[in-house]
């Protein structure tokens, strides 16, 4: 029996460099850590990016000119990359993991939804690390998650995880850009608090990613509500989600 539940979320900008290519040592650190979890029995369901920049960096410039379909292919071939490199890695971590690509009906009451709950929990209770993406190839309009963001938000409800954490590139919710001297951390957020006058737009290239804090703050809010504590942290540092699970002061909480 685990002692926990948590869901990590990971997004395309954590696992990439400048040029928009994956990096592996980053998936392994993050590997790492979750292998730690399993050994403190803490089972995780990590919902990760990627799959969109993966297939892009395969396959180059699409001559397709409807974005929906383009992100579909570029989805469609990145997808299998990303599980290859995250089964290679958790494989050398003695660990075993599964893909679910989850589409929004999934989370409607009835049949779907119970489907969901069971294929988590099954997965769980085998020791299994269940890896959770949106399904792109098929998911659009009204299927579609805003983005991943709202994906990790609705599997940590579903699951009744103990926490959420969402890693991206930055170390949480600042008081103005990241980059300015005269920003501030914030290190703490009431899921009810108006944070409109710390986002700051998003500016996003096709393949990296649909969410910005503004999602992020949006979903760990309805995330907190539901008396899950939601962490916004950078995942490009060593060691953030083993530190979160050990209390330390990391990145941006919020909760009740």
């Amino acid at each position: 029996m685990c002692k926990q539940r948590i869901v990590i979320k990971v997004g395309t900008n954590v696992m990439t460099n400048k040029d928009n290519r994956i990096v592996k040592p980053v998936l392994d650190r993050l590997v790492k850590q979750i292998a730690e979890l399993y050994e403190r029995d803490i089972m995780t369901i990590l919902v990760s990016s990627g799959s969109a920049i993966a297939g892009k960096e395969v396959l180059g410039k699409s001559k397709i000119k409807d974005k929906t379909v383009r992100r579909q292919v570029y989805s469609s071939i990145g997808q299998p990359r990303m599980m290859r490199l995250y089964y290679g890695i958790f494989h050398d971590y003695g660990l075993k993991c599964a893909q679910v690509l989850p589409t929004k009906r999934d989370f409607s009451p009835g049949i779907h939804r119970q489907n969901m709950i069971n294929c988590c929990e099954g997965l769980l209770s085998e020791g299994v690390i269940p890896i959770a993406n949106e399904d792109d190839a098929v998911s659009v309009t009204m299927s579609m998650f805003s983005d991943n963001d709202e994906l990790a938000s609705l599997i940590a409800q579903l699951i009744n995880a103990d926490k959420l954490i969402i890693l991206t590139d930055i170390d949480g919710l600042y008081t103005g850009h990241p980059d300015a001297a005269s920003s501030d951390l914030v290190k703490n957020v009431d899921p009810e608090e108006d944070l409109d006058k710390y986002i700051q737009e998003n500016t996003k290239a096709e393949g990296e990613g649909r969410g910005g804090m503004g999602s992020k703050l949006d979903y760990a809010q309805q995330t907190a509500a539901n008396n899950i504590p939601t962490y916004i942290a950078n995942g490009k540092k060593d060691n953030t989600i083993i530190d979160i699970i050990d209390g330390k002061s990391v990145g941006t909480k919020v909760s009740l």
